[in-house]
């Protein structure tokens, strides 16, 4: 399939128009949008490639797919939205706000432990459905009276699902809001950026099928306590990845993983990390708030992903020893997700991928 490109690419960036090109050509991707952004401007706004698995329909400029754990970086900025307000603490305990969380030996969590996933609860102790994690009400009660898997702040294990369910109560708790609620209000709305937790139904005509790698098996979660840390994770709960096709998955408010979005709403988000907590002629957060976010809050090798990461506040760090060793060191912060969706800010730069 010949490739075209929709969009503007700026002339210098020509290979990233390449790039787009032949992995749509090749097949590679089913559709896929890029934007990069420099102190505040589109230099490159693309997207082509088909939105369904008959490839009948084509990616459109608002199209709109699933960015899985991409979608954590919202969260996050969520929760430095309140810390910056006031109304929560990076350093208060979780269960100032949530005192059913002050259950087996989880009393002392921060806050400032969901963002850095060091809290100890990277998944739950009994074996859940993906059912069950969609409903949040549920899933939620019954993370509060779990037990930590280690001592909160000692280990770094990346909490796949639970970051956005611990951050999603303490939004509940606080601004009476829920998250999905609080990131269309005070996120998306002034920043104008067509993004939100789930999908509500009127958008799902333009929110792009996910197809996954073929004959990914069905994991057994039935004997959790004999596994590693890291396989507990990943197969509690047991799914496969056409699920978040379904209106269970796009009627839920996943804060860790069903947000949906493209290229232009999250680099319009995420730039407000970039350029000093402001973007689109609103200033979100501080700059203090940026600051801390690229401060090292811990680094080591990950117990679930098994391999080093450095996190500041809510983001991943580069830096010297970590995995992601092609991104440039400095004030820069990420995070990505399954299906090849990711964001990259560079403070340094004022840059934003």
């Amino acid at each position: 399939m010949a490739a075209t490109i929709n969009g503007y690419c700026d002339s210098k960036l020509s290979s990233v128009y390449t790039l787009l090109e032949h992995v749509i050509e090749s097949e590679e991707e089913l559709g896929a949008s890029i934007v990069v952004n420099i102190n505040g401007q589109n230099v490159v706004d693309i997207w082509e490639g088909y939105f369904d698995e008959a490839r009948q329909k084509r990616w459109e400029r608002n199209t709109i797919v699933n960015v899985f754990s991409t979608t954590k970086t919202v969260t996050a900025l969520a929760a430095l939205l309140m810390i910056d307000c006031g109304i929560v603490g990076a350093n208060a305990k979780v269960s100032d706000y949530w005192p059913e969380y002050a259950a087996n030996g989880k009393e002392n969590t921060l806050v400032r432990q969901i963002l850095c996933h060091t809290a100890g609860v990277p998944s739950w102790d009994r074996p859940m459905t993906i059912e069950d994690v969609c409903d949040v009400e549920k899933s939620t009660a019954i993370l509060a009276v779990e037990a930590p898997w280690w001592t909160p702040g000692i280990c770094l294990g990346y909490h796949s699902f639970m970051m956005g369910h611990l951050i999603a109560e303490i939004v509940r708790r606080r601004t009476r809001k829920s998250l999905k609620q609080f990131v269309a209000e005070d996120i998306a709305a002034p920043l104008q950026a067509d993004f939100q937790i789930g999908a509500i139904e009127e958008d799902w005509p333009r929110v792009s099928d996910v197809i996954p790698p073929p004959n990914k098996p069905q994991e057994d979660a039935s004997n959790l306590e004999q596994l590693s840390i890291s396989d507990r994770v990943k197969i509690n709960p047991p799914y496969h990845p056409r699920f978040v096709n379904t209106r269970a998955w796009r009627l839920a408010e996943l804060g860790g993983g069903n947000g949906n979005g493209n290229a232009r709403s999250l680099a319009r988000i995420m730039s407000t990390v970039s350029l000093g907590g402001k973007a689109e002629g609103t200033q979100i957060l501080s700059q203090q708030s940026i600051d801390e976010i690229y401060q090292e809050q811990i680094s080591g090798i990950d117990l679930v992903i098994g391999r080093s990461l450095r996190f500041g506040l809510g983001f991943g760090l580069t830096g010297k020893g970590t995995f992601i060793d092609w991104i440039p060191e400095g004030r820069v912060c990420f995070w990505g997700g399954y299906g090849g969706t990711f964001v990259i800010m560079d403070a340094d730069r004022c840059l934003t991928i």
